[in-house]
């Protein structure tokens, strides 16, 4: 018999599917990279502008794909307790509230965090200042 709590099916499943994709992280932090570099490879060559577009789009993706991976790492580090469900009674799901905003204050969720936030800051980045088309015709 295991120790510890025990975790509601409703509950179980969306936290194993965050620690599959929380596992996948470093290898699409690799793909983000390789995305990166593409573009910015391409961006010194003289490429035409629909495939900067293609590998804009590609490197956008790439970054929402590892943000996705590193917000599952986040919510696997605070634990199950955090997760809430539609069909849970209001009690139950005020309770993941405040345990979500008390696991972020942990020191094994923080660095988590912090990746997070580094992740969804580049990713706007990119949105905001990338264009594929120039600003004034010459």
């Amino acid at each position: 018999m295991p120790l510890g709590r025990r975790v509601s099916k409703d509950v179980a499943e969306p936290y194993e599917a965050d620690q599959r994709l929380a596992a996948e992280y470093e290898d699409r932090l690799a793909a983000a990279g390789a995305a990166e570099r593409a573009l910015r490879d391409a961006q010194g060559a003289d490429t035409p502008e629909s495939e900067l577009r293609a590998l804009t789009v590609a490197f956008d993706r790439a970054m929402t794909d590892v943000l996705a991976a590193a917000e599952a790492a986040e919510r696997v580090a605070m634990g199950p307790q955090v997760y809430s469900v539609e069909t849970q009674d209001a009690k139950t799901r005020r309770a993941a509230e405040i345990a979500y905003r008390k696991a972020k204050a942990r020191p094994n969720v923080r660095p988590w965090t912090d990746e997070v936030d580094r992740l969804r800051t580049a990713r706007e980045a990119h949105r905001l200042s990338y264009r594929t088309r120039p600003t004034a015709i010459a």
